[in-house]
């Protein structure tokens, strides 16, 4: 641990009820942020419901080998998530909420690592920051409620690295019943962590983790503490850990390895094949919007820092965290395709080095702190007053409520933050007013089951539809769909528990076609149809279901031209 925190952290101790204090509000923070809403809204995007479906056919069939969409294997990821969440399902039954729990408890475990980790190197305070910052940012909120691989891997990669950080000596070095003074729990643990890295997303885990720490042997010279990462023991944890899965599925699916290996990571990787094509800088938005609504209270430390004359003057633990995001951050930038979840794994390091630098003893880093809490509560505070002058007018977007609320939670929870920052209190009063900074941002959350019943909610997934087709006893096996997106199609495949195809140039005799109220109008109403909802509003999104009487073909209903029985 460095002095100036050191210094800090002994004169600046709680009291045993202040502690108690803190103890019930980080669990509340962890709870809420983590765990509350998990199954509010209905699965959203591309991946939430294919991943779901491969999980819920893994409890199915009992095959926890082979991944498998629509009855097809299917290896664009790893196996980790989809083992999760079949358990989930096992557990507590098909949901939602069974589907992003893997995504919550993956949070939770590399919040408490991390956390952890800033005790046991910067001391008390960085870690009670940080079990502020983290849990309450955008980008852990809003992975930790995704059905995806994304939390997961980031959750995997964070905790491999808290464990490297042992491994290389920079934490303290008491003999604690958790971690002996022997590195050997902390080998085992970074390859077990390293191979769950791998078995989350695939040869990714390797790369950042053995990237971050590369760097850092550069810039700090310690290359005998670096090999220490490739002992035996956690090399042995490693590949016990990874790879048996790799081994048996590419026995069982002779495609897997060109399929996973060559076309989902090195092609995505080095070519724009799958269209996720962003510039090169796509990234640094990105993370100050994960980072919400702490981005500008981040800015002004990194300003701190480059005006701070001893910036270069960086000890081995805050250069294990630079190397850590910058690799991280470089890494996904140089690739072809950019996803918003990639560079996840840098958010807890980020917080973690926000969280040191507020901190610590040095002026120049609580000024600017407070400056951006300061600068976020009046920017935020004047964005959640737009929407009630806007709703005044007709015909006002449903979300607007929300927005506000959002957007005053994020203002109050700043300005409390600066409050707590003006060195005129108490240090008892700091710490009560930097407690509750989370409470509005609680109390939004907690709250978003009721907002759930505005139609804003319900428009990115088809769960009211498919519950309305089951209730009157649909044919499933007879329903098509007419011009809908790809994830709303899979959303219907999932929740209908049947994979539900386009209606491109089959024909269909005494069938259903279902679709959206732009694309009904597409559909010609001399074709023999009958419209069995009559356009009905399933939240802010019109949906009709027709009826087939007789066999047609899309050719010919897009052209407008009069359908023809087969013969």
């Amino acid at each position: 641990m460095t002095n100036e925190h050191s210094t800090i952290d002994s004169a600046n101790s709680l009291s045993t009820a202040a502690r108690f204090g803190w103890a019930v509000m980080i669990f509340v923070t962890l709870a809420v942020c983590y765990f509350s809403n998990l199954g509010t809204i209905g699965f959203a995007g591309p991946d939430e419901p294919r991943y779901a479906w491969i999980a819920r056919d893994m409890a199915e069939t009992g095959d926890w080998v082979t991944p498998r969409l629509y009855g097809k294997p299917w290896f664009e990821k790893p196996v980790l998530y989809y083992w999760m969440a079949a358990a989930s399902f096992k557990l507590f039954g098909v949901s939602e909420a069974a589907a992003r729990l893997p995504s919550a408890i993956c949070a939770l475990f590399a919040t408490l690592a991390l956390a952890w980790l800033a005790w046991r190197v910067y001391g008390e305070e960085t870690a009670r920051w940080l079990l502020l910052l983290l849990p309450t940012s955008v980008g852990m909120i809003g992975f930790s409620h995704a059905a995806s691989t994304d939390m997961p891997f980031s959750g995997m990669v964070t905790i491999a690295m808290v464990c490297a950080a042992f491994v290389l000596g920079l934490a303290r070095n008491e003999n604690t019943p958790i971690l002996p003074r022997t590195p050997w729990l902390a080998l085992l643990l970074f390859g077990f962590f390293l191979g769950l890295a791998v078995l989350a997303k695939g040869p990714a885990g390797v790369i950042l983790c053995g990237g971050g720490v590369f760097f850092w042997a550069i810039f700090t010279e310690r290359w005998r503490d670096a090999f220490r990462l490739l002992h035996p023991v956690a090399i042995a944890a490693f590949c016990a850990t990874a790879l048996p899965w790799y081994i048996l599925c590419a026995r069982r699916n002779p495609d897997f390895f060109r399929i996973f290996i060559i076309e989902h990571n090195f092609k995505r990787y080095l070519t724009p094949e799958f269209q996720h094509i962003q510039p090169f800088w796509y990234y640094a938005p990105v993370l100050l919007v994960e980072l919400l609504p702490w981005s500008l209270i981040a800015v002004g430390l990194f300003v701190a820092w480059c005006t701070d004359k001893s910036r270069f003057d960086i000890d081995a633990k805050t250069c294990f965290l630079l190397s850590w995001v910058l690799f991280c951050g470089a890494f996904f930038s140089v690739s072809k395709s950019k996803l918003p979840g990639y560079v996840l794994p840098a958010l807890p390091a980020i917080v973690l080095l926000a969280s040191s630098a507020l901190s610590s003893s040095r002026r120049i880093y609580s000024r600017m702190g407070a400056a951006g809490s300061l600068a976020t509560g009046v920017i935020f505070g004047m964005i959640a007053l737009l929407p009630v002058l806007i709703s005044s007018r007709r015909n006002s977007f449903v979300a607007l409520p929300f927005i506000g609320g959002l957007f005053a939670a994020f203002a109050i929870a700043n300005l409390i933050l600066f409050a707590a920052s003006l060195k005129r209190f108490s240090f008892t009063a700091r710490m009560l007013a930097q407690m509750f900074a989370a409470v509005p941002l609680l109390l939004l959350f907690a709250g978003v089951s009721k907002a759930a019943n505005h139609h804003w909610f319900w428009v990115k997934s088809p769960r009211a539809v498919a519950a309305a087709l089951s209730e009157e006893n649909i044919l499933i096996q007879n329903l098509r769909t007419f011009h809908l997106r790809r994830d709303t199609q899979y959303a219907l495949s999932f929740y209908l528990h049947a994979e539900i195809t386009g209606w491109e140039n089959d024909k269909i005799a005494d069938g259903y076609l279902l679709t959206d109220g732009r694309s009904c109008k597409e559909l010609d109403a001399r074709l023999g149809c009958e419209n069995v909802w009559d356009k009905r509003d399933f939240g802010n999104s019109i949906w009709s279901l027709l009826k087939i009487k007789r066999e047609i073909s899309a050719d010919r209903s897009a052209g407008g031209g009069q359908a023809q029985q087969e013969k």
